[in-house]
């Protein structure tokens, strides 16, 4: 079985794969003060609880936005399985071309939700992360990443909005009855999923009309199903893009020979830290 390893800034995720099947998403905060011990013992128990057969996991690929913590999950790995996990970053095998100015620039969390949202829609495909941040990724027909998007996230956004107004307090972020809100934490609430879901429209519609061609929408991320059905652009939630991508990664760095991972049978297409190139034509 396959553990893959979403770290995020504000959660980890952690999936369990028996091929193409997910059998098991748990997560933690991602806590920066946690030692390689600690998430092992706290990620053996979290599946121990869901009843995963701890001894079945023979494999792991992570992907992490906070570089941090990208060596305390390879030490979980283990520590916890008695496995090195496979990284997504320079030099592995991803079969999407990266079109961006510098292709290590691009977040590996982008790119692994690139890769399942094309695999998803085979055209064109516009992905919406609603994560800390909220991130419009653009693949090509050609199943090209050529870039996209960073915006505040909604909890950044609302957080904001309570810090810095005195009188306005904290309120849950839900839907509210009306748009015209008739107490303060109605138009609160009116203003944070409406006025995001405007924000995600406006933004879906200029892309299409600057990209050129048919795309698909998709979403993911902790909000996603609270602003998607409030957009017309939004055509499909999977609140486990990123880790079907991850999965999808790990595939395509195996060899058939021995079912172990390797980067050595195509060129890379993300990038190492030495590599002059801006661009990345990996025709993989």
């Amino acid at each position: 079985m396959l553990l893959a390893i979403d770290v995020g800034n504000t959660n980890i995720s952690f999936g369990v794969f028996e091929g193409e099947a997910l059998l098991h998403h748990v997560r933690s905060e991602s806590s920066r003060s946690r030692t390689p011990d600690e998430y092992a013992v706290l990620v053996r128990q979290m599946l121990a609880l869901h009843g995963v057969d701890l001894d079945r996991i023979d494999s792991a690929i992570i992907a992490s936005v906070v570089p941090p913590l990208t060596d305390t999950m390879v030490g979980l790995v283990r520590r916890a399985f008695h496995q090195d996990a496979l990284v997504v970053g320079p030099g592995i095998r991803t079969g999407m071309p990266i079109l961006y100015e510098n292709p290590r620039e691009v977040g590996a969390d982008r790119i692994v939700n690139a890769v399942a949202a094309f695999e998803w829609a085979r055209s064109g495909v516009v992905v919406v992360d609603f994560g800390t941040a909220t991130t419009f990724d653009c693949v090509t027909p050609r199943g090209e990443y050529l870039g996209g998007v960073i915006a505040p996230g909604i909890q950044i956004s609302a957080e904001a909005l309570f810090s810095r107004a005195a009188r306005l307090h904290r309120v849950e972020i839900a839907l509210p009855p009306k748009v015209v809100g008739r107490n303060p934490m109605h138009s609160m609430q009116s203003g944070i999923v409406y006025g995001y879901a405007g924000l995600v429209e406006g933004l879906c519609g200029r892309l299409r009309r600057e990209l050129g061609y048919p795309c698909r929408i998709i979403a993911t991320g902790g909000l996603a199903r609270l602003i998607a059905p409030q957009t017309e652009s939004i055509e499909h939630v999977d609140d486990d893009l990123t880790l079907t991508g991850l999965r999808l990664l790990y595939e395509r760095n195996l060899t058939p020979r021995d079912g172990k991972t390797t980067t050595s049978d195509a060129p890379p297409t993300i990038p190492n830290q030495d590599d002059a190139s801006p661009r990345s034509t990996d025709p993989a």
